[in-house]
Order: C-alpha cells, then sequence, then structure tokens
C-alpha cells in the first residue's frame, strides 16, 4: 500500500512540476531569476518525494531481501 502512494506522491507532484514550469514559460520566455527560482523549487519537491519513496522502498523490500 505505501508503495502505490508513494509512487503515485512522485507521478502527482512530477505533474504539478510540469504545469509549474508550463506556467512560468507562459508568462515570460527571458531570463528572470524568479522564474528560475520557481522552475528550481519545484524541482526540488520533485527530489524530495523521489528520496522519500526511495526510503519507502528500502524499508518494504530489505526486509524480503535479508
Amino acid at each position: 500500500m505505501f508503495i502505490l502512494l508513494a509512487i503515485f506522491l512522485v507521478l502527482t507532484l512530477e505533474a504539478v512540476n510540469t504545469a509549474i514550469e508550463c506556467v512560468v514559460d507562459l508568462v515570460t520566455m527571458e531570463y528572470h531569476e524568479l522564474a528560475k527560482q520557481a522552475k528550481d523549487i519545484a524541482a526540488f519537491s520533485v527530489l524530495l518525494v523521489s528520496i522519500l519513496a526511495l526510503i519507502i522502498g528500502l524499508i518494504v523490500f530489505i526486509p524480503h531481501i535479508f
């Protein structure tokens, strides 16, 4: 159950990240520091959830391996 939750959490946050990037690109195609920060923060949130998914996977599967 936790594995499915982790998978869907990563996929959902990836979709939100893509939406944020599209909105930022829609507003401005020029380089702007705040646009870069918005994209970086959205990508960082995906990274954090991916690390959480890895930890959940290790907690669930390590006992079955050893």
